[in-house]
């Protein structure tokens, strides 16, 4: 089979990461007879330099005329000063609205061989951390309305709104709910219903739809709650779902109680099989081009996208099992690095995980 993959290297660390990821793509394609045809875009910093604009319309039209897109990693203390509209980050939700990406998976699993590295208790951590984080991607807060008011109440003033409808909340819920079938069959869904009124919409919506997921239990917790719950006692959780806003800051936090979020991949979904697939870490500015980006969540995203988009579990399983072998060996980058370990940069992690896809 041929596939068409839109790459959007970025910024920063992204352009190395990617490069070891499409090395082993290749691999996976020489081993089971696909063909992945890349084709390269600007997004972010590199593409303000280089246009103007964070995110040119042919980046946008080519990955819709793409099976899915790679991303390795937007923005940098270059652009800091410029206007919000015109700041990398802008391509990254450009992207969301314009593809129509309403909903980020982002896994936080604690690999055994990086238990030491996790900042929890080993009693907390338990026999490991494995956490699907189903984040709202397209509403919110983020693409509410906003402005500035001259005349506020204590001189010029800023709002964001947080805006969410019915259809909106139920076809991310879907998400989460499907997932969990897979899964330990638990999802916590994430809100503060006890004062946004967009919370306890969010609320009466996920409990209508948990009534058609009979086999699948539902918790409901707000938001400071669960950012505490999560260090207290990680392992209660299978999936969460939560909106926009919420999802960005549980993710993170969920990612770091891995050890490093270096480790970690996610995937943005649409309808249909379309999606985009990108590491939670950002472009790390201050190791570029030293060789000493972890390119795993990169590789791992990947993954994903072999098995969420492609539907190749199998190519996607032969990828999982090659960093677990890479990580049983001892083989680390900095950001993981344990005393007894070899460290080894972004190139080298990626030829010893290409030589371990059987």
């Amino acid at each position: 089979m041929n596939y068409k993959i839109a790459v959007i290297p970025g910024d920063g660390i992204g352009p190395e990461v990617v490069e070891q990821t499409i090395r082993v793509l290749d691999k996976i394609g020489s081993i089971y007879g696909h063909t992945f045809e890349y084709s390269k875009y600007l997004a972010g910093g590199c593409a303000i330099d280089a246009t103007g604009e964070p995110l040119p319309e042919e980046t946008v039209e080519g990955c819709r005329n793409s099976n899915a897109v790679l991303l390795g990693a937007v923005g940098g203390p270059k652009w800091d000063t410029l206007p919000g509209d015109k700041r990398p980050e802008k391509a990254l939700l450009g992207l969301r609205g314009k593809l129509g990406l309403y909903a980020n998976l982002r896994t936080a699993v604690l690999n055994k061989e990086l238990k030491d590295a996790c900042p929890l208790r080993p009693e907390i951590v338990g026999d490991g951390i494995d956490i699907m984080v189903v984040r709202e991607l397209t509403g919110g807060i983020y693409f509410g309305e906003r402005g500035i008011r001259e005349n506020g109440k204590m001189g010029p003033e800023a709002f964001d709104t947080e805006t969410y409808s019915v259809g909106e909340v139920e076809r991310i819920a879907r998400i989460a709910f499907d997932i969990a079938l897979k899964r330990n069959r638990k999802v916590t869904s994430v809100d503060k219903a006890n004062i946004l009124e967009s919370s306890r919409l969010w609320r009466e919506v996920v409990e209508r739809v948990s009534k058609d997921y009979p086999n699948v239990s539902l918790e409901h917790m707000y938001v400071d709650n669960a950012s505490m719950q999560l260090v207290r006692n990680p392992n209660q959780f299978d999936v969460i779902v939560t909106t926009n806003m919420f999802g960005d800051i549980l993710s993170d936090e969920a990612s770091m109680i891995t050890g490093s979020i270096g480790m970690l991949p996610s995937a943005s979904l649409g309808e249909g099989s379309f999606g985009l697939y990108e590491p939670v870490h950002g472009s790390a500015p201050d190791i570029e081009g030293q060789d000493k980006a972890n390119p795993i969540a990169t590789i791992l995203s990947a993954a994903m996208m072999l098995k969420y988009t492609l539907n190749l579990p199998k190519e996607a399983k032969a990828i999982e099992l090659a960093v677990d072998r890479v990580l049983e060996e001892g083989y680390r980058t900095g950001d993981i690095m344990s005393p007894g370990k070899t460290l080894v940069g972004t190139t080298k992690m990626g030829e010893l995980i290409v030589s371990f896809i059987e």
